[in-house]
């Protein structure tokens, strides 16, 4: 059976909702953030140098990365569901969404939650240097690469109903999280028409929901 190393409010939990969509078995291992830096536990560690999560093992197999895991998942067990056919136009933007939502969308995303928490840590007589460096770097340089972002995924889903076409795949689940991230910290949905709906669809899916109910607490659903 297949083992999921899990930690809350995390890339993992679209690989449990990949798991549920699959149809496979499968055992979690939970782990919580430090409440108080929201960092991942030590104990991680012990399953993979880099300490984060997700992991999975497969037997003897043991996968790190969420865009690898999909693309283990989907070869191993996928018998060609939740991918277009090589090749094809869609395939080729299965490929550029599977690994555009971790290497392009999530560095600003998590530029933006560094910066905003960097004030609250600084002590009491750094915070205003601080808070005028982090609100400079958020105004001239992370919020405008989002703007650009967030513009980008609303015109694409312009294009079809989902990220690589008419037909709902595991690239959609790897965009997930930097759509709900974004709907978190950089833009308001409801001036996003086609990213809420995404959001609305992908909320509705039955294997998401199982995914939630399996994984606990996920703060971006």
């Amino acid at each position: 059976m297949i083992k999921i190393h899990h930690l809350n409010d995390s890339r993992s939990q679209r690989v449990l909702w990949l798991l549920e969509e699959l149809g496979l078995d499968y055992e979690v291992v939970r782990y919580e953030r430090n409440p108080g830096n929201r960092l991942a536990p030590p104990e991680l560690l012990a399953i993979h140098p880099l300490g984060k999560s997700p992991v999975i093992e497969d037997g003897a197999v043991k996968v790190a990365e969420t865009g690898a895991i999909v693309e283990y998942l989907l070869d191993t067990y996928g018998q060609g569901r939740l991918r277009p056919a090589a090749g094809t136009e869609d395939g080729r933007r299965f490929t550029y969404w599977l690994h555009y939502a971790e290497g392009s969308a999530m560095p600003p995303l998590l530029l933006k939650l560094v910066f905003s928490m960097l004030p609250r840590r600084a002590p009491a007589l750094l915070k205003p240097i601080v808070n005028g460096v982090a609100n400079k770097a958020i105004t001239s340089f992370v919020d405008p690469q989002l703007r650009t972002h967030v513009g980008f995924w609303e015109d694409e889903l312009g294009r079809s109903e989902w990220f690589a076409g008419d037909q709902f795949t595991a690239a959609d689940i790897m965009m997930s999280f930097p759509v709900e991230a974004g709907a978190d910290r950089a833009f308001n949905a409801e001036t996003k028409p086609r990213l809420k709906a995404f959001l609305n669809r992908i909320h509705a899916r039955p294997a998401y929901q199982r995914a939630l109910e399996r994984g606990g607490p996920y703060s971006y659903a």
